[in-house]
């Protein structure tokens, strides 16, 4: 289970502090999907940087497995079982495809194991797998790339910060599948950051982030209507003023 208690985060400016997570508490069980939505600027890709450490509270807990990891190193959430999907991937000259997959799983995948990963995010693991995560890679290339990494990695805790940014439709769908098979997996938690009403409606659960607060959390039957039905929680959801 991941739980964060009174969370707080802020940043410091020309014009003094801001912050941007303002006593956030968060609750995910074991085994449940979760979709985070919100408006632009609101704390979600913030709350998620938070989750793997690449951030650090201002103020609050986080536990993992009733572990308090607040002040856990990335590396060390990582062997915790946590992964992490970047929103701008990172790219690594000189490490081929077939290399960055087998770091992710922490073991010597077989080609045609990585190939099925590959397969998974809509690319052609022939024309890829012995290439390098270079410049040469597009945008949305490499994001398939890093979710199939994660994919590789069979964290317990998977967390992805808008994985459909630069990715066409039809990855997109792809994409889609690979986050019901991991979901088949029950003992496999899953956070994604996305506006996208596809992935929406395969999410367990739904929390809206706005303002660096929670707005709603709930099931995605409860919570899903609300923010069609209710015309000031669009707005925010969309990144309007109410």
């Amino acid at each position: 289970m991941l739980r964060l208690e009174n969370i707080t985060y802020g940043v410091e400016g020309e014009n003094g502090g801001r912050e941007i997570i303002k006593g956030l508490d968060l609750t995910v069980p074991d085994g449940t999907f979760l979709a985070v939505t919100g408006p632009n600027g609101g704390g979600k890709s913030t709350t998620a940087k938070l989750i793997m450490g690449i951030e650090k509270p201002s103020g609050g807990r986080i536990f993992f497995d009733e572990k308090d990891i607040t002040e856990a190193s990335i590396t060390d959430r990582a062997k915790m079982g946590i992964g992490f999907a970047f929103q701008q991937p990172v790219r690594f000259k000189g490490i081929r495809i077939i290399d960055l997959l087998r770091i992710a799983a922490g073991r010597d995948l077989s080609v045609s194991e990585a190939c099925v990963y590959l397969s998974e995010v809509g690319l052609c693991a022939k024309d890829y797998i012995d290439r390098e995560v270079n410049s040469s890679l597009s945008g949305g290339e490499i994001k398939r790339i890093e979710i199939a990494g994660v994919a590789a990695k069979n964290s317990k805790l998977s967390v992805f910060d808008e994985p459909e940014a630069g990715i066409d439709i039809w990855s997109f769908s792809n994409l889609i599948k690979v986050f019901e098979r991991m979901h088949e997996d029950k003992n496999k938690t899953i956070i994604v950051i996305s506006h996208q009403e596809r992935i929406l409606n395969i999410a367990d659960e739904i929390a809206v982030i706005a303002d660096g607060k929670i707005l709603l959390h709930g099931k995605r039957d409860e919570v899903l209507p609300q923010i069609k039905g209710t015309p000031s929680v669009a707005n925010i959801c969309r990144g309007a003023a109410v």
